[in-house]
């Protein structure tokens, strides 16, 4: 079985064979499903206010 990881940014399920995968110097490792969530996550957006996330659902009680 192939692994699938939740987008680092909206937290949705990444299928197999798509998004991005960016790793850190640190070593850290992030998967976004596209570069919708990857220029968010670079402009220091943080997933809680954006209202799109499932982090900004969770925190606007509609979830």
């Amino acid at each position: 079985m192939v692994e699938q990881h939740p987008c680092s940014f909206c937290g949705i399920q990444i299928e197999p064979g798509t998004g991005k995968m960016y790793v850190r110097k640190d070593g850290t490792i992030f998967y976004f499903c596209g570069t919708k969530c990857q220029n968010n996550y670079k402009l220091g957006r943080v997933p809680r206010r954006v209202q799109w996330t499932h982090a900004g659902k969770k925190a606007a009680s509609k979830e």
